[in-house]
């Protein structure tokens, strides 16, 4: 038996219960990895509260980790018991002591990453690299804006713009965050419980505004992201913190300037195993340069999964937050 989380009905984190749960070995294909460390996702939130819908109830929540394999399916040739590995892609269940997951979704880690930083980033830097490498590959000459850039994926964001020379201005919800997004590398920070968003990018960009907006918040900052951009600038959509965007007027692009806007996500990037490696072997190179540090600011033991994820929505978290088997 291991431990695990699950959940049987939708709701609050009050839903969330720690149970036993039968050992499974891997099918082929497949590898059972012991958990050193998991990482704690919005997306998580969305599957327990139902606005992601789940294949079946109970379920387990979860889908990124990192650990040691500790048995391997038919066919698996690229990894061995006891090879140190994470994953991002997993399938739901990911917050529990050991997690059978399809082989190909998983890596090896080289020798720099260790498994809690991996656990910390492998979601989180995923992200960034499509968003800054793929979605809109920015070159260094670009001023962008992202919202919530003192959490996980914006601190990771604020030093991968630095290290391309991007002009980056962060938005963030207090003095402390502005602080650490600015040691993180923002260009600048824009205190949105203070200020006027618009008005301080204006003021900020001289008039120009954003070759880019990346938005994780969702609902609340739709309509102030559109404002942010530069004619023919990119709206990037890529997260439902506040609640999903609706009821949009397309026309509404073509007003505010022939706006682009996508919503993208890592599995529509690491679509393949070839992409996945290529995606992971460029985090793990910003992560070993040291030109990216994961700040683990929060530890929770994975039965206190639950109070984690309150603390992660009331947006009482910084960096990165993992819970330990």
């Amino acid at each position: 038996m291991v431990k695990r989380i699950e959940f049987s009905r939708t709701g609050g984190p009050e839903v969330l219960e720690f149970v036993d749960a039968p050992l499974v070995e891997p099918q082929a294909g497949e590898v059972r990895i012991r958990h050193q460390a998991v990482g704690l996702n919005f997306i998580d939130i969305y599957f327990r509260t139902g606005l992601y819908p789940v294949p079946s109830l109970p379920s387990g929540l979860g889908t990124e980790g990192a650990g040691v394999v500790e048995a391997v399916g038919d066919g698996v040739e690229h990894l061995a018991v006891g090879d140190r590995v994470a994953y991002a892609q997993g399938p739901l269940g990911a917050y529990a002591e050991q997690h059978v997951v399809p082989a190909d979704k998983v890596v090896a880690l080289p020798d720099g990453v260790d498994g809690e930083t991996a656990a910390a980033s492998m979601l989180k830097g995923l992200t960034v690299q499509y968003l800054l490498r793929q979605t809109y590959r920015l070159e260094g000459s670009e001023t962008i804006l992202f919202h919530a850039a003192a959490g996980g994926v914006g601190s990771i964001a604020c030093q991968w713009a630095r290290a391309l020379g991007v002009k980056l201005i962060g938005t963030v919800s207090s003095p402390e965050k502005a602080a650490l997004a600015r040691e993180n590398g923002a260009w600048a920070t824009i205190d949105y419980t203070r200020e006027d968003v618009v008005e301080r990018v204006r003021e900020l960009t001289d008039g120009a505004m954003c070759d880019v907006v990346y938005d994780s918040v969702g609902k609340d900052t739709w309509e102030t992201s559109l404002d942010c951009l530069k004619k023919r600038g990119l709206m990037v959509s890529f997260g439902n913190a506040s609640g999903p965007v609706e009821g949009v007027n397309i026309g509404i692009l073509n007003q505010k300037g022939a706006l682009y806007v996508t919503r993208p996500s890592l599995n529509g990037y690491a679509d393949t195993r070839e992409r996945l490696e290529s995606m992971c072997a460029d985090l793990f190179a910003m992560l070993e340069s040291g030109q990216v540090k994961i700040d683990i600011a929060q530890r929770f033991p994975l039965a206190e999964a639950g109070k984690a994820q309150e603390a992660l929505a009331g947006r009482l978290t910084t960096g990165s937050t993992i819970l330990v088997p």
